[in-house]
């Protein structure tokens, strides 16, 4: 029980790697706020939790609209006091729709452009900005950002992600340097090919999965893998570690 009495808020919660970090961390005795804005499959994993005897709640949210998080964020701080954890997984990538494409700047109409940004870089920081004060305040606690190995390296062809999660990488050095000595570390997981449902779009033939699987571990990772890292930094067990980058990408970086 590593988040035993712990408050955890999970972003992009109703499905993949959030899904999956509700889960872990309700196993662990935290109490989870699942965000998401699909309604419907984030009802239905808040559902799954508190019939197996979790604590779970779910508020549809969009993280783009700020005034919306500090009212989503104030209603939490409402019902359960204060906020332990935060794990910013909420994020576009690959997808069938076409504001969300995986192209370069060049093919990226600055409208598109704008909504990723929105999303995976602002939104990261409009819950961080109202989450911050209730940890501080508490005491202390753990953000986790969930960014990208192309935060890290260059790959072509997913300009406005790459630009997106770079962000979230360099946010969270500066947040670990202005909010350590409050008592709020701030770490950051970066992970490669993992098998999601918003990776269905990208997979669509064998050399596609050869191409994804490109890594010293042979295979794509799953989003139980992410999860466990979430939960490590997320516990007490990380509690000397502020400032981590951490691929988690089968090796990919390494090679």
């Amino acid at each position: 029980m590593r988040l035993d009495g712990k408050v955890a808020v999970i972003t992009g919660a109703a499905s993949g790697q959030g899904a999956a970090a509700a889960r872990r961390f309700a196993e662990e005795g935290a109490a989870v706020v699942l965000l998401d804005w699909s309604a419907d499959q984030g009802k239905a994993v808040a559902a799954e939790l508190t019939e197996a005897g979790r604590r779970a709640v779910f508020h549809q949210l969009d993280i783009s609209d700020e005034p919306a998080v500090a009212e989503t964020i104030a209603a939490v701080r409402a019902e359960f006091g204060t906020i332990d954890v935060l794990f910013n997984n909420a994020g576009i990538g690959y997808s069938s729709n076409d504001t969300y494409n995986m192209t370069t700047v060049l093919d990226t109409p600055p409208s598109h452009w704008r909504k990723i940004l929105e999303i995976n870089l602002d939104g990261a920081a409009n819950v961080t900005r109202h989450v911050l004060p209730i940890m501080i305040e508490g005491g202390g606690g753990s953000i986790i950002n969930n960014a990208s190995i192309n935060g890290i390296v260059g790959m072509p062809g997913a300009d406005a992600y790459t630009a997106s999660k770079g962000g979230l990488v360099a946010l969270t050095r500066v947040w670990a340097v202005d909010y350590g000595r409050k008592g709020v570390r701030v770490n950051c997981i970066c992970p490669g090919s993992i098998r999601t449902p918003m990776m269905a779009d990208a997979i669509k033939s064998a050399e596609d999965e050869e191409h994804f699987s490109n890594n010293l571990l042979g295979r794509m990772g799953t989003s139980e893998e992410i999860a466990n890292i979430a939960l490590f930094f997320a516990s007490d067990e990380s509690s000397y570690l502020t400032g981590v980058i951490l691929p988690a990408d089968g090796g990919w970086t390494a090679q």
